[in-house]
């Protein structure tokens, strides 16, 4: 693939990418930015080469998703080991938007909730599919598990939202 239709393909996808990068951050944005850049730099260094097996956005996000692993498992020895003491500043509660009413706010935290208290994989796969527009065999590719995995963990996923939501 030519370094044009590359970079193409990339600023294509740019924002999808960022949001993918940011849902395997734990809704980091500057974990997300710095996981999407070393992305970008070993693909443009040919690191890591497209190789025409699956589709370019089912492979970039599978390079996401393996490159923000990589960085979590980093961070988790550097605080074990104390390498480097990091502070975490306090969460601030969500402010709400002042033109939607209480009961729409109401209803996306509930959500939000529901969908964090997700397994991993059921979070992954409903995002891949819900918000990146995959199909459920690009999600398997994506997270590196089977088509029957991904298809499970989705049915799991939406059954738990539907159950946790009406209740």
């Amino acid at each position: 693939m030519e370094p044009s239709d590359l970079e193409n393909r990339l600023k294509a996808l740019h924002d999808e990418s960022f949001a993918w990068a940011r849902a395997c951050c734990a809704g980091n944005p500057a974990e997300a930015e710095d996981v999407l850049q070393t992305v970008y730099l070993l693909i443009l260094q040919q690191k890591a080469r497209f190789g025409g097996q699956a589709e370019f956005k089912t492979w970039l996000f599978a390079v996401i998703r393996n490159q923000s692993a990589k960085e979590m498992r980093r961070q988790v020895i550097r605080r074990l080991f104390r390498l480097r003491q990091e502070s975490m500043p306090p969460s601030r509660p969500r402010a709400l938007p002042p033109d939607d009413c209480l009961e729409q706010t109401e209803r996306a935290n509930a959500f939000q909730a529901a969908l964090d208290a997700l397994p991993r994989r059921q979070r992954e796969v409903l995002h891949l599919v819900f918000y990146q527009d995959l199909t459920i065999a690009a999600a398997a590719q994506v997270m590196g598990v089977s088509v029957g995995t991904a298809r499970q963990h989705y049915e799991r996923g939406k059954a738990k939202l539907r159950q946790d939501l009406q209740s």
